[in-house]
């Protein structure tokens, strides 16, 4: 009864699956909807302990989210939105610094040939096709309204968001109390225990690491800034949503800034310093401040498990991939660690510890 039991659950699991693999093009605004209601979840129930009802709590929130979102459209999306244009205008002339500047210096330095950098094709058809276009915002708009049948899906998308954020964080601590209601009793606390390991990994994730990466963003880009960076905001940022992944915003920002630096103030020894210093000083409040304070001692997914959970949910679903990889790498390293945990009282690791023969001394 047993096995058909647990071959039962197999075969749910593979059809619920295959299910969400068929679905998956509609998943998408129900699965934000889930995250930012597991993220605003704890900022509604601390409403309710200052003495607010659970649906003013969340018309708090949303109020909140809602604020901030305008913020963001007003302010940060036309900054960028001016800094991709001229990235886009610089595109040519970066190449020809590339190629006349700081490549021929690299090829001085470690002797290579003179036909070894070969740019010429790049930069003509790049040249080429910003003589056609100097609008991203009017070709990204073509593009989305080409089929009015996919605008529509779409702008229906969009607005289901909110929707479906709005009544998943009213009912959130209702339907987390039915479904614990629906656990076997006999197995309901090592579930319960299995689900707290799970959301302590997402947690440290999805709130306390998605806080780290606006911070960082928020300092990267500030101190660009100041110190007169063109690209300064936008690399900021990527620098911040980079770092998802420990270590590689400063890798990645770091390389971008002087880079641009360099196109834009030659070796000048100030303004390099300044871009140093201000992602020294990104990396000391990330270990010693935003870390410990907002992530803690939780544990974490392992840098390498990140990188690979986005990459093979971007290939397997697409963009529903990438919003499922964490919470399922999350599940599985849970899963993992409670399976090594087995292994280590089960008979099969005892026998190998017990039937081990320790090599004699020679002396």
């Amino acid at each position: 009864m047993n096995v058909s039991r647990h071959w039962f659950g197999l075969v749910g699991l593979l059809l619920l699956g295959w299910l969400l693999y068929l679905l998956h093009p509609i998943l998408s605004p129900f699965l934000i909807g889930v995250l930012l209601a597991y993220m605003g979840d704890p900022l509604v129930d601390r409403l309710e302990r200052w003495k607010l009802s659970r649906t003013w709590a969340v018309v708090v929130v949303f109020a909140l989210f809602s604020l901030m979102l305008l913020v963001l459209l007003l302010v940060l999306v036309p900054m960028l939105g001016r800094q991709l244009v001229r990235l886009y205008e610089l595109a040519p002339q970066m190449l020809d610094w590339l190629q006349h500047t700081a490549l021929p210096w690299v090829q001085a330095q470690l002797g290579l040939a003179d036909s070894f950098w070969r740019f010429d094709q790049l930069k003509a058809a790049l040249s080429e096709h910003l003589g056609k276009t100097t609008d991203i915002v009017g070709a990204v708009l073509a593009q989305a309204t080409a089929s009015s049948l996919a605008l529509l899906g779409w702008l229906g998308n969009l607005l289901l968001i909110p929707v479906v954020s709005f009544y998943l964080l009213r009912d959130w601590d209702l339907l987390v109390a039915k479904l614990r209601g629906l656990l076997p009793r006999r197995r309901e606390d090592f579930v319960v225990q299995l689900v707290g390991e799970c959301h302590e990994v997402l947690g440290a994730f999805l709130r306390g690491q998605l806080l780290v990466m606006l911070a960082l963003g928020v300092i990267y880009a500030s101190g660009l800034m100041l110190v007169g960076l063109e690209l300064g905001l936008l690399i900021g940022l990527i620098a911040g949503l980079a770092s998802i992944v420990p270590y590689m915003g400063f890798v990645v920002g770091f390389g971008a800034a002087v880079t641009a630096g360099l196109f834009q103030f030659g070796v000048e020894f100030y303004p390099l310093l300044g871009i140093a210093a201000v992602f020294m000083v990104g990396q000391l409040l990330e270990g010693m401040l935003l870390t410990p304070w907002l992530v803690g001692d939780r544990i974490g997914l392992h840098p390498v498990a990140v990188i690979f959970a986005i990459l093979a949910g971007g290939q397997l679903f697409g963009f529903t991939g990438v919003l499922l990889a964490l919470p399922v790498a999350a599940v599985i390293m849970v899963l993992l660690r409670h399976v090594h945990d087995l292994y280590k009282l089960s008979n099969l690791y005892r026998e190998s510890i017990d039937g081990f023969d320790e090599p004699s001394n020679p002396a």
